[in-house]
């Protein structure tokens, strides 16, 4: 089958040929797809997408037309596709939801580690020479608060990690785990409770319409003075024109961010010889309280393994003419694959 991978970077590529093992005949582009770059996937019965790419409708029209039956996203977050315009249009998705959870949690605990000891400016001051040790003055985690916000595989993994760290959990989530409760002492309860009692919140909501700046002026004044915020899941959970105004009045001790709501303009892709024009991100990075990774949370050998041969299941499901185990839009129906 002939497939089209828009967004592959770099290090994507030795992965992804050998998930293939030589079975499709792959097209890596390092372009994103656009409309004004759809018309590459000429030829293409399959494509293959990744977060940055645009995944509408008029883009999913431009495939259709051009013969794509088959769109394989390598991620689970899937807010990016328009999935009513690809049943519309008769197009099968599948995306790849466990690549691997301990990668994204893990770095979730980086960023609080990383922010409650200072270690950003504990490296300039010892680049500078400077040893002094007066404003490093960090806190345990043990003992502290951490309020879960999405408690699915990821937000269950960094449960787990901070139960050994001697936290207190919280988790908010529609679907809680009986599980994670009995395990690690984690405790369900409204959003607002856990906003009111946690010391570190950690984000992994998925992006919907219904959390779309889920966090926002009113849900960062319910949270304690002085909390830290940590965001892995989606970058438009959080309102970061909000955030910058708990930043400035104190209200938010700590921010740690892989993901930012409009990264699609700056992430992966080497922006140094360029001006910054996001004054919304340009101001974030003058905040010392402030830790920004470039939505690296997912980047680790183990997960682009697994990202590649999800993704490459699916392809071959589809070749074959079944449906992969992790197929979104069922297919002729028009409606949701079962689960």
């Amino acid at each position: 089958m002939n497939v089209t991978a828009f967004s592959v970077q770099h290090f994507e590529r030795s992965f992804l040929q050998r998930a293939n093992q030589g079975r499709h005949q792959l097209a890596l582009l390092d372009t994103p797809l656009t409309a004004d770059t759809a018309h590459l996937a000429h030829g293409a019965l399959a494509v293959s997408v990744f977060t940055r790419d645009d995944v509408s409708a008029a883009v999913l029209e431009q495939l259709a037309e051009l013969g794509v039956s088959y769109l394989a996203v390598r991620a689970s977050g899937t807010d990016h596709v328009d999935l009513a315009a690809a049943r519309r249009l008769g197009l099968r998705v599948a995306h790849v939801p466990d690549y691997s959870p301990y990668a994204v949690a893990e770095h979730a605990v980086t960023l609080m580690l990383a922010l409650c000891r200072h270690l950003r400016q504990a490296d300039q001051q010892l680049r500078a020479n400077d040893f002094r040790l007066d404003h490093l003055i960090g806190f345990d985690l043990h003992g502290k608060t951490v309020g879960i916000m999405g408690v699915g595989r990821i937000g269950g993994v960094v449960a787990r990690i901070l139960h050994g760290f001697g936290c207190q959990l919280l988790g908010h989530d529609v679907q809680p785990n009986p599980e994670l409760t009995e395990k690690y002492g984690l405790r369900y309860v409204p959003l607002p409770e856990l906003c009111a009692q946690a010391d570190i919140i950690s984000v992994h909501t998925p992006l919907t319409a219904a959390t779309h700046h889920l966090i926002d002026d009113q849900l960062l004044r319910r949270m304690k003075r002085g909390v830290m915020l940590v965001n892995t899941g989606r970058g438009g959970v959080l309102d970061t024109a909000a955030a910058l105004r708990a930043l400035k009045s104190g209200q938010l001790g700590y921010l740690g961010l892989d993901v930012y709501e409009n990264e699609k303009a700056l992430f992966f892709a080497d922006h140094s010889q360029d001006l910054l024009l996001d004054d919304t991100f340009a101001r974030l990075l003058t905040f010392p309280n402030v830790l920004l990774t470039g939505h690296q949370a997912y980047l680790t050998r183990e997960a682009l393994a697994n990202i590649a041969d999800a993704t490459l299941a699916s392809l071959n499901a589809w070749a074959l003419g079944h449906s992969p185990e992790h197929e979104l839009c069922a297919a002729g129906t028009g409606a949701p694959a079962r689960r």
